[in-house]
């Protein structure tokens, strides 16, 4: 497990960005009920922190998508971190917004878009993916390459890992589940039997809890 995972890990954590309540679950948007809550936008709320993931970002786009030629991030939650690690690439930035616009221009992606830009999608967190992937579609439909997207936090669900194949969009996040409950449990954030629940609930979250 990388260094990035794990700090990462620990200061959302420490933050309470990520909540651990087995016995207490929280109802997603999608009617999911879940042991596990992750809010990366705790985060924007602490310099160091904000200006940590930033960095880690900047890196990994670097790295492994260096011909993207605007940054794009996903509304509400990447917006503001998808910005500022447009401002640190020097590179131009929009956001695709959950769905269109219902007056003035009706947009749905906002900012200037040239047609055949090579864009890289930043997000917060990756659960099944879907959100994700029809801010990808957007991009696409206006004519712009997807070069790639970088995400704060995954679930790492195996629909997410088929779907991200099956739109040929790399995936690449700085922390994950398992670095998460793996920190948790080192720190005595949760005991062994809060670790087996979270398990079970991960191999069938659609049906947990039901």
């Amino acid at each position: 497990m990388s260094n990035v995972k794990q700090q990462l890990a620990k200061e959302l954590l420490a933050i309470k960005a990520i909540k651990l309540q087995p016995q207490a679950p929280f109802t997603w948007a999608s009617g999911w009920k879940s042991p596990f809550y992750c809010d990366n936008r705790k985060t924007l709320s602490y310099p160091a922190l904000r200006t940590y993931i930033k960095e880690e970002f900047v890196k990994l786009v670097k790295s492994n998508f260096p011909d993207a030629e605007v940054v794009a991030g996903v509304a509400t939650g990447a917006i503001a971190q998808g910005a500022l690690v447009a401002d640190a690439l020097g590179l131009p930035f929009v956001y695709v917004r959950s769905s269109q616009k219902d007056h003035g221009l009706g947009n749905l992606v906002e900012g200037y878009l040239p047609e055949g830009s090579k864009v890289v999608v930043v997000e917060d967190l990756i659960s099944t993916g879907g959100s994700s992937l029809k801010a990808v579609e957007a991009l696409r439909g206006m004519g712009s390459t997807v070069v790639g997207m970088v995400a704060a936090y995954t679930y790492g669900f195996p629909v997410a890992k088929a779907a991200f194949e099956k739109a040929d969009v790399k995936l690449l996040t700085l922390t994950d589940y398992e670095a998460v409950v793996e920190t948790a449990a080192s720190t005595g954030y949760i005991t062994e039997e809060q670790i087996d629940t979270l398990h079970e609930w991960r191999k069938n979250p659609s049906e947990w809890g039901k």
